[in-house]
């Protein structure tokens, strides 16, 4: 004869059921509900912590103002780009036909630029800009090699820089590309801070000039060295 449980477990086995009810019937019904009270927190983490409201006093300041006012030159996040010309290469508008007013150009800046270059550039471009870099020359290479694309990609020819498509770009255009990039070109915007890119362009244009350079361009007393 099978003997059965006490009635107690029974009753127990209810209380219990109903119990575990309890948690998620208060789920639904804090999500369907609004109050003006702060939930319950189990643990406070940074929920809760001390804190000024709006227009509220503090005794901690001689004011007596928990508002502080700013401090001086202090740029409000969508006021950090205001400068167009140094940070987009825009005046007006328009490409910059100038460098910006605190990066004139010097030999310091010049060597800077070809330092970067040399760095970020040659690997396509060559260290002359001519487009004959190293990664370039492979790259047709393979592609010349091979009937269709290599692992799924093509190949877009590094442009030279000598092009006259590019030696009439003003500064603030080369500026922007060297920033954003340009056809299968990635943009450095995010590698190279802002006066290194700039430092880079002054380079660019130095290398384009030395490429159609006459003798007036050379300091009279540097001449006899080149003719």
């Amino acid at each position: 004869m099978i003997q059965m449980p006490p009635k107690i477990f029974f009753y127990l086995g209810i209380v219990a059921a109903c119990a575990a009810l309890i948690p998620p019937v208060l789920a639904v019904q804090s999500r369907n509900t609004t109050s003006e009270k702060p939930p319950l927190h189990a643990f406070l983490d940074m929920d809760v912590q001390p804190k000024f409201k709006p227009q509220t006093e503090s005794a901690l300041f001689a004011d007596g103002r928990s508002a502080r006012p700013q401090p001086v030159g202090t740029v409000a996040r969508d006021e950090a780009m205001e400068d167009t010309h140094r940070n987009f290469g825009v005046v007006d508008g328009q490409w910059a036909t100038t460098m910006p007013r605190d990066l004139p150009v010097s030999m310091d800046l010049l060597r800077r630029g070809q330092e970067r270059f040399n760095i970020y550039c040659t690997a396509c471009h060559g260290y002359a800009g001519e487009g004959n870099g190293t990664v370039n020359r492979r790259a047709l290479e393979l592609v010349s090699n091979a009937s269709g694309p290599v692992n799924g990609t093509v190949w877009v020819p590094a442009k030279n820089i000598h092009d006259p498509t590019v030696t009439v770009q003003p500064v603030g255009q080369l500026f922007n590309t060297v920033t954003h990039g340009i056809r299968n070109m990635a943009g450095y915007g995010t590698q190279i801070p802002t006066d290194d890119r700039w430092a880079i362009v002054a380079y660019v244009k130095a290398l384009q000039r030395s490429f159609d350079a006459q003798l007036q361009d050379v300091p009279p007393d540097q001449r006899s060295k080149v003719q």
